[in-house]
């Protein structure tokens, strides 16, 4: 591939990014706002398969808004070992309220994924996205988080 090539985009979630999602990750929510421009959010992602991806929305974020309007998202995610990637698809709520994502409010959302785009770059090498919590909360909010990729996995249509 040299600098002008693009990767195709594949149907599904390829095995490596499919690895990494399974045991959930922080993400990059992305969909289109009311002025056609685009709108990110900072939240987290775990893979169910090949074509299916849990994300949260905070609920009364532009996000929710937007995916309540139009049902289209993209999730991007950037993990060790220069794994970038954007997924595509259609995504319906599953649950107005993830519990243990407390104090957050975020809502449940299924990605079906009608594309997975990997967007690394030969010869860069990028930083995985992550959260850093404040000292003093981070026992607590990551097990928090762990409590949300448990809820995420686990629920049950």
């Amino acid at each position: 591939m040299n600098i002008i090539d693009t990767p195709p985009i594949t149907p599904e979630m390829p095995p490596n990014l499919l690895d990494y999602l399974r045991g959930g990750g922080p993400a990059l929510l992305l969909t289109t706002g009311t002025d056609g421009y685009p709108s990110s959010a900072y939240t987290w992602a775990i893979a169910l398969d090949g074509t299916h991806l849990r994300f949260g929305a905070d609920e009364g974020g532009s996000g929710y808004a937007n995916l309540e309007r139009t049902g289209q998202a993209a999730i991007h995610i950037i993990g060790p070992n220069d794994l970038a990637f954007l997924v595509k698809g259609t995504a319906r709520l599953l649950k107005a309220h993830i519990d243990t994502a407390s104090p957050a409010r975020m809502a449940l959302y299924e990605l079906e994924v009608i594309g997975a785009r990997d967007q690394s770059f030969p010869g860069v090498t990028a930083k995985p996205f992550t959260y850093e919590w404040p000292a003093a909360q981070r026992a607590a909010l990551t097990k928090m988080e762990q409590s949300v990729f448990t809820e995420m996995r686990e629920f049950a249509q």
